[in-house]
């Protein structure tokens, strides 16, 4: 398939200091791609670029959605395009309701009956909400708050949905129903852009895996390949060896991709 999203040789700052230099990347369409990394390796900050969300930025390159540059557009024209954005901590409106927030979701159309019908579908993901329809969403549980957060940018009826850190503060068994579930919705034809630091999960459900460091790139690959290697089974998986940090050093310069 083509690439839905192409991702070329940006570089973002804030305050002059340099979060991302010269990242690029493809997103296939149909596919799951996972941004792997350790807090302040930049993947939130590749999201937001994305997105819109940070003024002026990139500073450098360029972000293709389905053929057509995006960067430096409006959020608001970013997501009428078709790309749905679930942030870090899920942030949902705590007085509004279930129903009020996946409403909210809707707000760029106007097919009142399939809206409608996708709230049914959300529910058919997410059954929990369906009993909490009228309820205020700040008295959800941080699973529902997630759940609900999925659930108001399905409505937007995405081509591509982002997500950051959906596993973020959730229980075990709560982190592999959210991970069971995005992989349906792939299934029914949404492109998935993740960023996570469950590496084991990431891996397991998408079919790219890319690993960041220090604002750039240092493996890209199949992810069934990424989980088998030994490096990255010690450094992201917590599975332990006898490498030392020189070891990783001398690892990160050998596998360095851009």
């Amino acid at each position: 398939m083509a690439d839905l999203l192409e991702v070329k040789n940006i570089e973002t700052y804030y305050d002059l200091v340099y979060a991302l230099r010269g990242v690029s990347f493809s997103v296939e369409e149909g596919s799951i791609t996972a941004i792997l990394g350790n807090n302040g390796a930049g993947k939130s900050t590749i999201l937001k670029t994305i997105m819109g969300l940070i003024k002026d930025q990139p500073d450098k390159g360029a972000v293709v959605f389905d053929g057509s540059p995006i960067q430096h557009q409006d959020t608001d024209f970013i997501v009428r395009k078709g790309i749905a954005y679930v942030p870090e901590g899920r942030e949902v409106f705590e007085e509004l309701t279930v129903h009020e927030h996946l409403l909210m979701g809707a707000y760029t159309r106007k097919d009142q009956k399939n809206i409608r019908e996708d709230i049914e579908k959300v529910f058919q993901y997410f059954p929990v909400l369906k009993q909490r329809t009228h309820q205020w969403a700040g008295t959800l549980s941080g699973g529902e708050q997630q759940m609900l957060a999925v659930g108001r940018a399905l409505m937007l009826r995405p081509r591509l949905l982002i997500l950051d850190e959906p596993s973020l503060g959730l229980s075990p068994l709560l982190v592999r129903e959210i991970f069971s579930i995005i992989r349906d919705i792939n299934k029914s034809g949404v492109t998935i852009l993740l960023v996570e630091q469950n590496a084991n999960m990431a891996l397991s459900i998408s079919s790219t895996g890319l690993i960041l460091e220090n604002g750039r790139f240092v493996m890209k690959g199949n992810s069934k390949d990424l989980r088998e290697d030994k490096d990255v089974k010690e450094f992201y998986l917590g599975i332990k060896s006898e490498a030392s940090a020189k070891g990783f050093q001398r690892w990160k310069r050998k596998k360095a991709w851009r």
